[in-house]
């Protein structure tokens, strides 16, 4: 069963993911609906939708009004922003979005011309430069981000006008690349993903072909953006063809052994390897994964879940190189990384790729959206400081509040098809087994393939019990279940009905197959005890520091709850921990956690010879997505232990 037909299956119930999948529907698309139209007063200007009009108006009179604004991928904007909205009909059936969706799709139709080529930036600004400038134009990632909405739209709607548009873009491209012949490669990749979506939604050999090509040619000419820069004339930002790392064109894909350059673009391409690998079963290819899914995961990636440790070039940098306060961590790096997380999956059934994949959910992606939906972060820090974060020139890109929009908003619309569509992440299904990633309280209607619906009941990531129910269509349905568990909960109970249930363990997932009628309840009772996360001593910046992790949620320090200072905290070693009620009235519903530590009077000195002088207190911590509602203050993950 494809990945989208999961996402129609499964209905979301009020549970933690629930409130957020109607705060898509009620608040996060209408607002981004309006940044696009540049409706939001006070917001950096979008233009998207307006972009689409000049391209359709000049298509039709020979000019236009206006001129183009924006990035040279503001298209992608609008892209991501119809692929959410798919997604949150399947859960919420709403005629009016609709039928504005349609009008969208129509304007954007008007905007292709008769070749199939789509793309407002050339079409309205550089008529004549059109696939000049693989390496920053950003032509490929533009058509791949459509690819995927067109797919959503078609497979949750029926709808299949954007689906004809896209495939006379892919068309198009195939054209120019496989019947043609043209050199080169996408500079941003994305495309690689889109087009294995296109294949399997309409069967077209080619379009996998096409995505085969852009894998397989990629960096065998490492020296193809050097030579377009010589060839072309004109340039976006002045990106360095040199700099081949950024653009994971270094050596051909199969011979990278690192996760280089920009984050983003890194495991958008790692995800298109790991899809081709599954289509293919190209063992080179998946063993080419595996490696760079080891170093990222092992070398360079956040605790959060975020990836991409500098500023310049959003970029990963070296192995151990994670600064808190400088770091890049984009909202929309930790969203490809649970892409990448997913294709692993299908690859090999671990649950260290799922571990992974909710780890940057609960944490990296959570965090980059207010909990209100209308205001988002680009760059997710592990700690900041008023006064610094945002002002300081090398703390510029980390800010300490989310603003409303930005003039580079690729991350916003992200968020919104990210969690409108968790349930293809929560649930696999694959010819003999339905396995259970994510625990998202909702109900999978299973009724052709298993006889039923399954029910899953749960509080988390709060309570520690998810319990799975039946409800079979005749008097038993048989279901072939394959439960993760995860690796942070060590003492953990499966249970049939109250008692001790039979099942296999593999690779962290625990295999129980059986027959079920509506009385039965499988129980999972995890281990969600509090605990101290400790880094490799080679990361310099959490030397002598520790974090606290509760169940999939990472902690941090806020100064609003901790007398407007966290620097001068220090966790008291092996000292108590406590967790608070559910508190539903607090950040949305969170559980806050207690530490005891000591803070130390803080000198007015620069320097001093006199040691600091410390007093015992209690350290309060909250869930890191939660961070940076209440106002400006200081944050800190990595706190010093004493």
């Amino acid at each position: 069963m494809g990945d989208l037909q999961l996402v129609k299956k499964f209905k979301v119930n009020d549970g933690f993911f629930g409130r957020y999948e109607k705060l898509v529907k009620d608040v996060v698309l209408p607002y981004q609906e309006k940044a696009l139209n540049d409706q939001i007063e006070g917001a950096d200007k979008s233009h998207c939708i307006e972009n689409f009009r000049m391209a359709a108006e000049k298509l039709k009179t020979g000019k236009c009004d206006g001129e183009f604004y924006g990035m040279v991928f503001q298209d992608s904007d609008v892209a991501k922003w119809l692929e959410g909205v798919a997604y949150s009909l399947t859960q919420y059936p709403d005629a009016e979005l609709e039928r504005r969706c349609d009008e969208i799709i129509d304007l954007i139709g008007e905007a292709q011309q008769e070749d199939g080529y789509l793309n407002t930036y050339f079409t309205v600004k550089a008529p004549d430069q059109r696939w000049t400038n693989l390496q920053e134009a950003h032509e490929l990632y533009c058509a791949g981000h459509m690819m995927e909405a067109a797919v959503a739209y078609a497979e949750c709607t029926g709808k299949v006008k954007l689906l004809d548009i896209m495939c006379g873009m892919a068309d198009h491209i195939y054209k120019r690349f496989i019947e043609d012949g043209a050199e080169g490669y996408p500079g941003h990749p994305e495309i690689e993903l889109a087009l294995l979506r296109m294949y399997r939604c309409t069967k077209k050999e080619k379009y996998k072909e096409l995505a085969l090509h852009f894998i397989n040619v990629r960096g065998v000419d490492s020296d193809y953006f050097c030579k377009e820069k010589e060839r072309r004339k004109w340039t976006v930002w002045g990106a360095d063809p040199e700099d081949k790392e950024c653009m994971q064109c270094n050596a051909p894909v199969r011979e990278q052994k690192k996760a280089t350059g920009h984050a983003v673009r890194a495991v958008y391409l790692y995800t298109g390897m790991a899809d081709a690998a599954m289509e293919t079963g190209d063992t080179t290819l998946t063993e080419a994964c595996k490696t760079l899914w080891n170093n990222i995961t092992q070398c360079r990636m956040y605790v959060t879940g975020g990836i991409g440790s500098a500023y310049e070039g959003e970029a990963f940098t070296e192995d151990y190189h994670l600064p808190n306060d400088t770091a890049y961590a984009e909202t929309c790096a930790a969203i490809g990384l649970i892409f990448f997380a997913n294709k692993m999956l299908y690859l090999e059934r671990n649950r260290k790729y799922a571990d992974i994949m909710e780890r940057a959910l609960y944490n990296g992606v959570l965090a980059g959206m207010q909990l209100d939906g209308t205001r988002f972060f680009y760059v997710n820090p592990l700690e900041t400081l008023p006064g610094i974060s945002g002002e300081a020139k090398t703390h510029k890109h980390a800010l300490p509040v989310r603003p409303k929009w930005f003039a580079c908003a690729c991350c916003p619309p992200n968020v919104a098809r990210m969690l409108s569509s968790v349930s293809e992440y929560a649930w696999h299904l694959t010819q003999d087994t339905l396995f259970s990633n994510l625990y998202i309280d909702g109900t999978l209607d299973l009724t052709e393939n298993f006889g039923g619906k399954i029910i899953l009941e749960t509080a988390y990531p709060y309570n520690h019990v998810i319990s799975y129910k039946f409800a079979p269509v005749k008097e038993t349905m048989y279901v072939p279940l394959a439960i993760r568990i995860p690796a942070w909960s060590k003492n953990t109970k499966i249970l049939l009905n109250g008692k001790p249930a039979e099942y296999e363990m593999k690779s962290g997932y625990a295999y129980i197959f059986g027959e079920y009628r509506a009385e039965d309840i499988i129980t999972i009772e995890l281990d969600m005890e509090v605990k101290r996360v400790y880094t490799s001593s080679r990361v310099a910046a959490n030397t002598g520091k520790a974090a606290l992790q509760r169940g999939p949620l990472v902690y941090c320090a806020e100064g609003v709850d901790n007398e407007n200072d966290v620097l001068s905290l220090s966790l008291k070693k092996d000292g108590k921990i406590t967790l608070s009620e559910y508190m539903p009235d607090k950040l949305c519903g969170i559980q806050e956690l207690y530490a005891e530590g000591y803070r130390e009077v803080v000198s007015d000195d620069l320097y001093s010879y006199d040691a600091p002088v410390t007093k015992e207190c209690q350290i309060t911590l909250v869930p890191y997505y939660s961070w940076g509602n209440r106002g400006l203050n200081q944050m800190r993950v990595w706190i010093p232990i004493s």
